[in-house]
């Protein structure tokens, strides 16, 4: 009977111990993920979740650029540089208006978006290089013409309006007062011409 009690007096210590040993992991844990940040980022905060131009503005082509200012500038294009950070959430809400800018002019010139994080902070640049345009905010969106001279240099969100209007004087198009509504084109629209009715 001794031995039957000496057991018994072993094991409950133990399982009390092992017990508690679960309690406090439970309570480290759930400390753990509750004092733990959110790791998910929006269009409305200053989180880094990805390329902005890709996950905001549905336009994933846009970065890389596709050519660098100098060679916009040798072959006489406009040039609109847009300098920005994937963690601004201004940056974030503008990229929808740079992508819809694409839409109409984005064969005839050049779109050079510009992530300040590739910015060398000391160097110093020449007129063909992007830097050499960088006033240090975010966004920041610089039209140059065929011949070299900026037309539009804007810092903060800029209206799809007003940089058109500058685009228009760049391709001396009608004022849009004057013109057709440039209207984009719904991804899925279906083409009535080549269907039989």
């Amino acid at each position: 009977m001794s031995e039957l009690k000496r057991i018994y007096c072993v094991k409950v210590p133990i399982r009390r111990l092992v017990s508690q040993c679960l309690s406090i992991l439970v309570v480290i844990l759930g400390c753990l993920v509750l004092l733990t940040p959110s790791a998910l980022a929006g269009l409305n905060d200053d989180r880094f979740d990805g390329n902005i131009f890709a996950l905001y503005a549905g336009n994933g082509s846009l970065v890389p650029p596709r050519i660098t200012l100098a060679e916009s500038l040798k072959n006489q294009k406009p040039a609109l540089l847009v300098f920005y950070l994937d963690d601004s959430s201004d940056c974030k809400q503008y990229s929808t208006v740079i992508s819809q800018l694409q839409d109409p002019y984005g064969r005839a010139a050049s779109f050079i978006p510009v992530s300040i994080d590739s910015l060398s902070p000391n160097a110093t640049y020449t007129s063909t290089e992007s830097g050499y345009y960088y006033q240090g905010l975010v966004p920041q969106t610089v039209l140059i013409d065929q011949k070299g001279k900026v037309v539009l240099n804007e810092t903060g969100q800029t209206a799809y309006e007003k940089i058109d209007d500058v685009f228009r004087e760049v391709f001396d198009l009608l004022p849009r007062s004057e013109s057709l509504e440039l209207k984009r084109r719904a991804f899925n629209e279906i083409n009535t011409e080549l269907t039989q009715q």
